[in-house]
């Protein structure tokens, strides 16, 4: 909802605005340049700008909400609002929220929300003024339209927020939120192995809400994968790529198949543990090739029982690379949340091949020593192996061989 001829979107970051000035801008710059990104990916007309901590982005009414929805799927963005633009003066403001009223305003208590910024003597008035002066353009336009107005600064039904700056006043009557964090790309990129199940989406997501683009990785399993499989892991990884544009978000599959049916021969208990290293060795492969600095899982503890304390410890030291679990301690139903919220929860609920990898009866408390000395010789080397001869896959629907400039 907007008030009558929203004409800009109010963006507010959150952490960015605790950094250095110097940090501060080059953040600012980046999430402008995320932003306008997602404007140009949908077709919406606009540009963004920055003062005084916060982003704008200049749209036209038709497209403002539009303009907001993708605003707010943009990392590093805590809020938005599509707003309207008036002048900063006592006088305009109180006109533009009596439209808004008439416009917005349907029933309950209502409240006005005033933010005056700048020095002293930019304006003849204060955020009380405007408070009081909006309250009662807003009680007229109820009264004169057979209500009965009621304000209620606790606990509102409706409330018109005033931001006013020294230049520029915006009125609008909600905060839509965001996923907050870094804007993407202000940190080095990681590779995050990707299944399209439900943890891996939500993980990759957190890492890229921390700032860090990503290399999605999916290991094809072979015949204890299938198209089903894969086809949910680059449907997920396209619900990432359509939140950021201008990164190459494009899902490297690599083939591991062979591995798999050795592991299933030749192995039993810590067989998924074996995988597990098989990943991440592939992963760090990966990332050598893409200046990418660490590893994002899904994993959380106990989640699985080649997710135990004891089995995370197991095979984390086949890479030298950090291995990043931002899902760690997230009970599975707040991950479910997230990922409903991000849309890959339907496409991720296909049933995965690896439970026909898995053995009847896993390890729960494997060692570094016991794994390794249980998987095949060439493991390792199968996966160095499988990692510099990926399929890259445009999860817009395109396929081929990495490009001159993949990287």
């Amino acid at each position: 909802m907007h008030p009558p001829g929203a004409d800009v979107v109010v963006v507010r970051h959150g952490e960015v605005g605790v950094k250095s000035d110097q940090v501060r801008m080059k953040m600012e710059f980046q999430l402008q340049e995320n932003l306008n990104a997602l404007l140009a990916d949908r077709d919406l007309p606009g540009d963004t700008g920055c003062q005084r901590n916060r982003l704008y982005i200049r749209t036209e009414e038709a497209a403002v909400e539009d303009a907001t929805a993708a605003g707010v799927e943009a990392p590093g963005v805590v809020s938005a609002s599509p707003a309207r633009s008036v002048e900063p003066t006592l006088d305009a403001i109180t006109e533009a929220l009596a439209e808004t009223a008439r416009a917005c305003y349907d029933d309950g208590p209502f409240a006005v929300e005033a933010r005056r910024a700048g020095n002293a003597d930019a304006h003849d008035f204060s955020s009380r003024d405007l408070e009081s002066a909006g309250g009662q353009a807003i009680w007229d336009v109820i009264e004169a339209g057979g209500g009965t107005p009621e304000v209620d600064l606790d606990d509102p039904a409706f409330t018109a927020f005033v931001d006013c700056r020294p230049d520029e006043a915006f009125v609008f009557v909600e905060k839509r939120a965001g996923p907050g964090g870094l804007p993407l790309g202000s940190q080095q990129p990681v590779v995050a192995l990707v299944s399209g199940g439900i943890d891996s989406p939500v993980a990759a997501w957190q890492a890229m809400t921390r700032g860090a683009s990503i290399v999605p990785v999916y290991v094809d399993l072979g015949a204890y994968g299938g198209a089903d499989h894969r086809a949910r892991a680059e449907t997920t990884v396209a619900a990432l790529a359509r939140r950021a544009p201008n990164f190459d978000l494009r899902l490297r599959v690599l083939d591991g198949g062979e591995a798999v049916e050795e592991l299933v021969a030749e192995t039993d208990a810590t067989r998924m543990l074996s995988l597990r290293r098989f990943m991440y060795r592939a992963a760090e492969t990966v990332a050598r090739e893409h200046d990418a600095v660490g590893i994002v899982s899904g994993e959380a503890i106990g989640q699985k029982s080649s997710q135990t304390t004891a089995n995370l410890a197991a095979t984390d030291g086949v890479t030298d690379l950090p291995i990043h679990r931002p899902l760690l301690t997230m009970d599975k139903t707040d991950i479910i949340e997230r990922a409903r919220e991000l849309g890959t929860y339907d496409d991720a609920t296909v049933p995965a091949g690896c439970n026909r990898v898995a053995p009847s009866r896993p390890e729960t408390a494997g060692t570094p020593e016991s794994v390794a000395a249980a998987e095949p010789d060439d493991l390792l080397a199968m996966a160095d192996s499988a990692a510099r001869d990926p399929t890259i896959v445009d999860v817009t629907g395109h396929s081929g061989e990495p490009s001159a400039n993949d990287r």
